[in-house]
Formats: structure tokens, C-alpha cells, sequence
């Protein structure tokens, strides 16, 4: 018999008794003990049909928890689902003694935590990979004020790594024909540029010097899980008003653009944050690019530098105003005076000084991206990081490359171009992920140069 149409037969009986069951259950107050009732049901369960629909119980019960419920769901799991440690010590001591591949595989086994086949089980029905995204994406929420928690975390994050193998994963170009219930979807993730109404993402869309493509899921359905927006233009560009103002941008005949700018990555789903797409979605997009326009040349981002305004003011302007600190920051007075002018809102109409602090800035920031690093040893920018990871180069600093008040807030007015080189992107790749090396131009060299002549103490190399 077709194993399709008896999967199919099995979802279609659960969907069936789970709205009988519903009518029921909406009288019902859950609490967590239920839901590891059901849970613990569905372990014991040796039957697929009554598999799926225990695993549908058990994560009806869940959407219906609270916040505080929920919590003590996790907290729970983590304690009494994990590994057997009795188990464990013996699995290991029959290893060490006959260094079997069998008893080895036991020993794997015993030291996987039952919480993992409880995933696997609940992802049984249907709708259940979405569910679960759903779930890890409430665990995210807790995680910083209970770090015990992380051992949940990070089965979560094996078993995606798995299901959202990019063997799995569709890309599908986005237009204005798409699916409305998806359209909206990509407003309401655009997580880089606001679309600000209909209007807006048709631009983005239609318009002959744009493409825009997600990577979507079977399991997932009509959800994207990420979505890059792209810009034909002549030339590297070197300001987002520019390509996202319908009023401004324009290119006569697209197909004589010879750049590919990526001006926009969405990641739609919070509850799959550590899974990477963006790398696999970036590589292919080229490829779809290149076979469409065998005449692009250059592919490239434009990107922001989220957190560097923030970085910039704590490096340098605090220590000075910090008096109870005997620290004073590395830039002298006239330099900390021309940062000050970051507050002032009115900066980028004064040529001058925009020039100026254009001068001053963009040094630092070439310092920021290549040399501040967080506590693993990777860049501290964390567009930075995703890109360089991905074989990328850091080409180039674009001084007012987004005046908009998130662009200044969170980057002083700076974004970078990320050049991707088809021929260098996997050497660039195996440099930064086994030395830190950081593919950069000359040009961003030169910056980080002059940023060591600008602080005190420093001279150049």
C-alpha cells in the first residue's frame, strides 16, 4: 500500500478526533502537569497512528498554557527527561572494555537525553515542525534568566540542524503574483527596511530592476524561513535611500546593470535562530542571478553596522564622562568634540562637518569591524560575523549610506558594502572560520591605518 496515503489517512483521523476532542478540551484549564502527562503517554507509545495523535494532544495542551505554565513545562523537561546517568556509566564501562562498535552505539544512545525522542515524536503530526519552532522560540525567551535551561536549547537546536538540512530547503522567487497570505508575510518579517504598506513591497517586487527570494520548508508550508531583497544597479552602491525611494532609484534597462546589490536579510523565524540559511540562500541567489544575467558582474551588500553607534559612544565619549573614572578616552579633545556633534540632529546638513565627522568615523569603524572582537574571537558585529562567515570581503565604508533615524541611531549614518567573489569565497570562508582572518580591500586597510594615527599613543604600521 502507498505509504503517502496512509500517512495522509493517519493525519485525517487525528485531525478528526482532535476537533472532537477540542469541543472538550476548550471547557478544560491546562496546566503543565497535563501536558507531561501526554508526554510521557507518547514516549510509551509504540503504534503510529496513536503516536500522531498523542503528539497532537500534547501540543494542543501546550498552546493552551500560560507564560508561567510554559515555564515550568521547560523546567520540568529539563530535569526529568534527560539522560539516564546510571545508564550512561554503564553503557561507558562495557565500552571501555571491549571498544565495540556496538557497545558503542549503546553508549550513544544511553547518552542521549529522552527529551530528544520526544521532539521527534511530537514533529509526528501534522503542522508539528511549525509548532515546535513556536516552542523553542518561548524557551529562547527564558533563556537568559534561567541558563539551565540551555541543555532543552540545545536539543532543540540538533534536531533542526537535522530537519532543516539544506537538502530540505526550496527557494522560490518572490513577485507581485505570489500569494497575497505570503506577501503579507514579508512586511511583517522585513526585519532591515520597513515595507511600509502595499504600495512599497510592490516596488520591491515588481519592478524590473528588482528580485527578491525565500527559502520555504515542506513541514513549514506557506511560512518563509528567510528572504533576501535585491537591487540591479550600475555600479556598487552606497546609499539605501537611494535604492528603497521609488522617487530616486531608477534604472532605464536593468538587464545593462552589472552589480547585484543585497540590501535587505529577513530571518522569519525567531524560533530557529543558530539554524543557518542565509550563507546557502546568498550562494544559490548568485547562482539564479548569474543564469539569468550572464552580465553581472559584482554581487554585493549593503549593509548596516548595527550596534556601532552604541560601540563608538562607550569607547570613546563615555571614559570622558565618566569624571569618577581616572580612564579618559584614547581620541584627543578636538576629535571627542566632533563625535559630540553625533547628538545634534542637524549634523548632516552642515557639509563641513559632515565631512568631517565622515574623516573621523569611518576610521574607527574599519578599527571596529576588523579588529573589536567579542569573547569567542570573532568580529563583534554581528552582520559582520554572518557575512564574513559566508567567504564575503569587507570592500568598503559608505559614509551616509543610511540618514534614516534608525540608520544614525544604531550606525552613526554608516553601511558597508560585503563583496562576494565567486572564485574566493570558499578560501575566504576556510581563513575566517579557521584563523579569523578577515577578508578585507586595501581601502578598508588604509582606514584602520589611519585609526591608529588618530589615537593617542598609537602609531601606524
Amino acid at each position: 500500500m502507498n505509504i503517502s496515503f496512509l500517512q495522509e489517512l493517519f493525519s485525517n483521523i487525528t485531525r478528526r478526533d482532535a476537533l472532537l476532542r477540542r469541543r472538550t478540551d476548550d471547557r478544560t484549564h491546562f496546566v503543565h502537569t497535563h501536558l507531561l502527562e501526554a508526554c510521557r503517554a507518547l514516549l510509551q507509545s509504540d503504534g503510529e497512528a496513536s503516536s500522531i495523535a498523542l503528539a497532537s494532544r500534547a501540543l494542543d495542551i501546550y498552546a493552551r498554557l500560560d507564560a508561567a505554565e510554559k515555564q515550568r513545562f521547560f523546567e520540568r523537561l529539563t530535569a526529568e527527561f534527560s539522560a539516564d546517568p546510571v545508564a550512561v556509566d554503564a553503557a561507558y564501562a562495557t565500552y571501555r572494555e571491549t571498544r565495540d562498535n556496538r557497545d558503542l552505539q549503546v553508549l550513544f544512545d544511553a547518552c542521549e537525553p529522552s527529551r530528544q525522542e520526544l521532539l521527534r515524536r511530537l514533529n509526528l503530526t501534522s503542522g508539528g515542525t511549525h509548532e515546535l519552532v513556536h516552542m523553542r522560540e518561548d524557551l529562547l525567551d527564558l533563556l537568559r534568566d534561567q541558563p539551565e535551561l540551555r541543555a532543552v536549547d540545545a536539543d532543540f537546536a540538533h534536531l533542526f540542524g537535522s530537519w532543516f538540512n539544506r537538502g530540505f530547503l526550496v527557494l522560490k522567487r518572490m513577485d507581485w503574483n505570489t500569494p497575497a497570505a505570503i506577501l503579507e508575510k514579508l512586511i511583517r518579517y522585513e526585519a532591515v527596511h520597513e515595507i511600509h504598506d502595499w504600495n512599497d513591497l510592490r516596488r520591491r517586487l515588481d519592478d524590473r530592476d528588482r528580485r527578491c527570494f525565500a527559502f520555504f520548508h515542506p513541514a513549514i508550508g506557506d511560512e518563509p524561513l528567510i528572504f533576501v531583497e535585491v537591487a540591479l544597479h550600475k555600479g556598487l552602491p552606497d546609499q539605501i535611500q537611494a535604492i528603497i525611494d521609488p522617487d530616486t532609484y531608477d534604472i532605464e534597462d536593468p538587464e545593462a546593470a552589472d552589480t547585484a546589490a543585497f540590501f535587505g536579510i529577513s530571518n522569519c523565524q525567531t524560533g530557529l535562530r543558530g539554524t543557518s540559511f542565509g550563507n546557502f540562500l546568498i550562494k544559490q541567489v548568485v547562482q539564479e542571478l548569474k543564469q539569468e544575467l550572464p552580465d553581472l558582474k559584482h554581487f554585493v551588500t549593503l549593509s548596516p553596522v548595527p550596534g556601532f553607534r552604541a560601540w563608538l559612544e562607550a569607547t570613546y565619549l563615555e571614559p570622558n564622562r565618566d569624571k569618577e573614572v581616572d580612564k579618559g578616552s584614547p581620541l584627543d579633545t578636538e576629535a571627542l568634540a566632533l563625535l559630540e556633534a553625533l547628538d545634534d540632529p542637524g549634523w548632516p546638513k552642515d557639509k563641513e562637518r559632515s565631512e568631517r565627522l565622515g574623516d573621523l568615523v569611518k576610521p574607527l569603524a574599519a578599527r571596529y569591524l576588523l579588529e573589536e572582537k567579542n569573547a569567542r574571537g570573532l568580529p563583534l558585529n554581528p552582520v559582520a560575523r554572518f557575512h564574513l562567515g559566508n567567504g564575503a570581503e569587507l570592500h568598503r565604508l559608505n559614509w551616509l549610506g543610511d540618514v534614516s533615524r534608525k540608520g544614525m541611531q544604531q550606525s552613526a549614518g554608516l553601511m558597508v558594502n560585503y563583496l562576494y567573489v565567486l572564485d574566493n569565497i570558499e578560501r575566504n570562508h576556510e581563513q575566517y572560520i579557521t584563523s579569523g582572518t578577515i577578508a578585507h580591500s586595501s581601502a578598508v586597510r588604509d582606514l584602520n591605518r589611519r585609526a591608529r594615527k588618530l589615537l593617542k599613543g598609537e602609531t601606524a604600521k
